[in-house]
């Protein structure tokens, strides 16, 4: 009888006991048991005959709930039967006048709305891979992307036809098919395709025209983000469309949620996390054309939406709309996404209630990946019994000066302790590939990692810092080129800038190094010196002396920007991720710039405007750094 009065008391006391000594053990149970059953489904894909595609998950949905509302778009709506309807008309229509068959790549030119969906859907069922291309570029770098993916048709939008004009000559050389989706256009080289998709039959495709593809099958090709250069096609393998769309599914989102994308569909986030992911939970997608902080909340409270997206800076700016009384009047639970800082994470979540924020750490072409199920602010994911099954990864210690592994004396890498900043490398499997990008074997190659713990093994270098806490927390640290080293210390841009954020007159802030050509060798001050551009708050003017106290109080005398470049906007990739190529190549020089910019006198304790007699004192080693 004791024994088992014992016994009830123990596990009465258990939860207590779970919550006070292993406080994130059942958050942990629940994410390895969704993540068991995501790994075995994508088991069973693999091995079914024939192949069980995205596709075919779409159609299942179509039959199970055909009048459910899959797409609401600036009013209207748009059922899962009719995406259907709609992607058949597509693709009949692209059999008979592009004579598209299984295995032809198609690169789309389209902005958000249901033509995206629906076209790339109709690709899909004939077996055609889709490059998506950023509706935001243009001449060099559109032709660029375009060449990349060695596609032979490209299908664009009706507004989107001047810049297809702008590179149409090109196109015409390579010999490839441009269709607009409009009933008209008198541009020789251009053919029209909007009569004959309304036309063509709403039958069903057969299965069989996709006969051939397999889980390892390119299904997609899509463009990393540029913030270091030109964008490089990733292939997207079918498994990686599959291992995609399950991370809803992992943040607890089911088919009554209804799924706010109004980022990009030609970027990963939108089209397989949001896009793809709603159709493998079967729920509803409210579609916008792009991203606005005002409308935000107005929509969710609209369409009852209950998951939204976020990435890069869109949080803050979610934070700096002004205030209303009913902030909190909303249904919204949970955000998916990656790139937001500590402190607006915690502004986001005082100011709009309680919502489970799940940022993810992950690369389009990458094979490894995190996310933070618990609800710790700050965090980018956590260790746990399954971390290194599902993807076997490593953080190995990193040379910032020489941007490359430190490594022993038998030629292999050293994996950092715990709270201690290293390379993210994962390892290359049967199961975690790298494939790669499209028309780039230089980049291919140069993000393999051979010789990391063993001689002749293969890792995947994802160019980012991370560390890994005590409590087994992952933290984003920086990215590889972004971090900088200066008089021998490491200085870590994305730190800077959220110190930077805290000065009253700094709305925004990118923090990148510069190189003071002649100066450094002599001095012994090697790498570059911090510079940062910012944008300040409406009707403010930049305040020298409380910026300069500010970075002094949180900032050693090495990380502190000794260049300041006041800008009316600073410019951000589609995906809202700040751009620093340009700006580094500029350097500081006021004869180049025509912004104002400032010099940090660390003998005034003060940021003075920089003179061309100054940059000429600081070029002449007259100015020491």
């Amino acid at each position: 009888m004791y024994v088992w009065i014992s016994l009830l008391a123990g596990l009465a006391l258990l939860p207590a006991l779970l919550k006070t000594f292993f406080p994130y053990f059942l958050q942990d149970c629940v994410y390895m048991y969704r993540s068991l059953r995501c790994g075995i489904r994508l088991l069973v894909y693999k091995r079914k005959t024939p192949f069980y595609s995205i596709v075919d998950c779409f159609l299942d949905a179509a039959k199970k709930h055909p009048r459910k509302v899959f797409i609401h778009f600036e009013g209207k709506t748009h059922s899962y039967e009719e995406v259907d309807k709609e992607s058949n008309r597509v693709a009949n229509a692209l059999r008979s006048e592009a004579g598209l068959r299984e295995g032809d790549t198609v690169a789309l030119f389209l902005g958000n709305e249901p033509r995206f969906v629906w076209t790339w859907l109709g690709l899909a069922k004939l077996g055609c891979p889709a490059a998506l291309l950023n509706f935001n570029i243009r001449s060099k770098s559109l032709l660029h992307c375009f060449s990349c993916c060695g596609a032979k048709v490209l299908i664009a939008a009706a507004e989107l036809r001047d810049a297809v004009e702008e590179i149409l000559p090109a196109l015409k050389e390579k010999g490839i098919t441009v269709y607009l989706l409009s009933d008209d256009c008198t541009t020789d080289g251009i053919q029209c395709i909007g009569q004959a998709i309304a036309k063509a039959s709403e039958d069903p495709l057969s299965p069989s025209l996709r006969s051939n593809i397999h889980i390892r099958t390119t299904a997609l090709y899509i463009y990393t983000s540029g913030t270091t250069g030109l964008p490089k096609a990733a292939y997207v393998t079918h498994e990686r469309v599959w291992a995609s769309s399950f991370i809803q599914g992992v943040c607890g989102v089911t088919s009554e949620d209804i799924f706010y994308i109004n980022l990009p569909l030609y970027h990963s986030a939108g089209f397989l996390i949001g896009l793809v992911g709603s159709i493998e939970r079967g729920n509803t997608v409210v579609l916008r054309r792009k991203f606005s902080a005002s409308q935000f909340w107005d929509d969710c409270r609209k369409y009852n939406i209950t998951v939204m997206q976020y990435i890069g800076e869109t949080l803050r700016y979610l934070c700096n709309t002004p205030k209303k009384d009913n902030d909190r009047d909303h249904n919204v639970r949970v955000a998916i996404g990656n790139g937001v800082r500590a402190d607006v994470w915690k502004e986001f979540l005082n100011r709009f209630g309680r919502i489970h924020v799940r940022e993810l750490y992950a690369a389009t072409e990458g094979n490894v990946g995190f996310i933070n199920y618990t609800d710790k602010v700050g965090v980018v994911g956590r260790i746990n019994l399954l971390s290194n099954v599902i993807f076997p990864f490593a953080i190995i210690k990193f040379d910032i000066e020489k941007e490359e592994p430190v490594r022993n004396a038998k030629g292999l890498c050293i994996p950092v302790g715990k709270d201690e900043v290293g390379l993210l490398v994962g390892k290359i499997t049967k199961h975690t590939p790298f494939i790669g990008y499209a028309g780039n074997k230089q980049q291919t190659v140069k993000k393999r990692l051979s010789d990391v713990f063993v001689k002749g093994d293969l890792y995947f270098n994802s160019g980012d810092l991370l560390r890994i806490d005590r409590d087994n927390f992952i933290y984003f640290h920086d990215r590889v080129g972004d971090t900088f080293r200066w008089k021998g210390e490491n200085v870590a841009t994305t730190e800077v800038a959220d110190i930077l954020m805290m000065v009253d007159c700094i709305e925004e802030a990118n923090v990148y190094g510069v190189k003071v050509e002649g100066t450094l060798v002599s001095s012994g001050h090697e790498g570059r010196i911090g510079m940062a551009a910012v944008k300040l708050k409406e009707g403010r003017e930049f305040d020298c002396n409380n910026t300069c106290s500010v970075l002094a109080n949180y900032l050693p005398v090495y990380a502190r920007p000794r260049f300041i470049r006041i800008q009316n906007s600073l410019e951000v990739t589609g995906t809202f991720k700040m751009k620093k190529v340009k700006l580094v190549e500029e350097g500081f020089d006021p004869n180049v710039i025509p912004d104002p910019l400032y010099f940090l006198d660390l003998t005034q304790k003060k940021y003075i405007p920089l003179s061309q007699e100054i940059h000429k004192s600081i070029m002449s080693q007259d100015i020491k750094l």
